[in-house]
């Protein structure tokens, strides 16, 4: 999709962590990208992810919920949206095991509104963000995911990201909407919620708390740095064929443990802050992508090295503990309607 002077991107959910890292990439990489940012801010959604773009005219950002149909369609109802990227989305599986009904209206609800959205109004190309997590688990040895691996999901959380690839996929075969699926690896960078594994760690060993590892620590992940990740969803956008799924990887697999353990040794911290706990129900082993799709179509590739990448972000985190303390204090919750009350 080349870019067009008049056509606006509509990213949603671009002010949680994905989401604002991509919205920053496009105004940095693209001087002629206008974006409309749309996003619920709901608890892992932070508008200060967005304070130092939020006076760039080429950004728009509007409060508002993929699940409500009506303020989806005033969004597009104004017109000139070329294409959509679709980042919004609840994304833990802790919490999906605890609440998996929201993660279905969020996750598939929401993406039907924007899906039936586009199609209405004739956007040029919608792009779902989707996650590795739909194909299940790899016992190890076996071979990485491709795009062709079955969808075996495990979990509330990634059974409602597998429903909504196949929303896009039907709404490509059965409507003619371009649409694109892309399935990325464990994510990790700047901005990153207190929640997710690698800033949870890197907050704990900060502050001299127990880090706590489920079961034995063996489950391998494939870790992504956020900005690789960027920099693919927008080759994606451009280049890729309609109908199609892309992978996304970090060619960087390690078990959980052993990345406990690298970033204790960035933090300054030994081992006796590892805690390991009862395992999650469901937990999957091992998660591996091949990417090489993407990369013969695009000529995309991982830049970061992960032993590097990590360590440049437990600086961030250290150089951010304002934000830190913020998001872990739920401080951050209040910054919209201060920042927006007298406009």
């Amino acid at each position: 999709m080349e870019m067009d002077k008049k056509g606006k991107i509509l990213v949603t959910g671009g002010a949680g962590f994905i989401g604002a890292n991509f919205v920053k990439f496009l105004l940095r990489s693209e001087p002629r990208a206008r974006i409309i940012n749309f996003d619920a801010l709901t608890y892992a959604g932070n508008i200060e992810n967005l304070s130092d773009v939020l006076g760039d005219s080429r950004h728009e950002f509007v409060h508002g919920d993929i699940r409500d149909k009506a303020g989806v369609g005033a969004v597009f109802a104004r017109g000139g949206i070329a294409c959509v990227i679709n980042f919004a989305a609840e994304s833990h599986v802790d919490r999906s095991l605890d609440s998996p009904d929201s993660f279905v209206q969020t996750n598939v609800l929401g993406c039907l509104n924007l899906l039936e959205a586009a199609r209405r109004h004739g956007v040029a190309r919608f792009v779902q963000i989707s996650t590795d997590e739909v194909y299940g688990s790899l016992l190890p040895g076996e071979a990485a995911f491709t795009e062709e691996s079955p969808i075996r999901p495990n979990s509330p959380y990634s059974a409602s990201k597998a429903s909504a690839d196949h929303l896009a996929r039907a709404y490509h075969h059965s409507y003619g909407l371009d649409t694109v699926v892309t399935r990325c690896s464990n994510n990790y960078g700047p901005m990153q919620f207190p929640e997710k594994m690698i800033p949870l760690c890197i907050n704990n060993a900060f502050n001299g708390r127990k880090i706590p590892v489920y079961g034995d620590g063996m489950q391998v992940r494939d870790w992504l740095h956020v900005e690789d990740h960027c920099s693919a969803v927008w080759e994606v956008c451009r280049k890729g064929r309609a109908g199609e799924v892309y992978n996304i990887g970090g060619a960087c697999q390690t078990t959980n443990l052993d990345l406990v353990r690298a970033i204790l040794r960035e933090c300054g911290r030994d081992e006796s802050l590892v805690s390991f706990v009862k395992d999650r129900p469901g937990h999957d082993r091992r998660y591996a992508m091949d990417f090489t799709k993407l990369n013969k179509e695009t000529g995309w590739k991982p830049r970061h090295e992960f032993e590097k990448g990590l360590a440049d972000t437990v600086k961030w985190y250290s150089s951010n503990k304002g934000w830190l303390e913020h998001v872990s204090s739920g401080e951050y919750k209040g910054y919209y309607e201060k920042m927006y009350s007298n406009r």
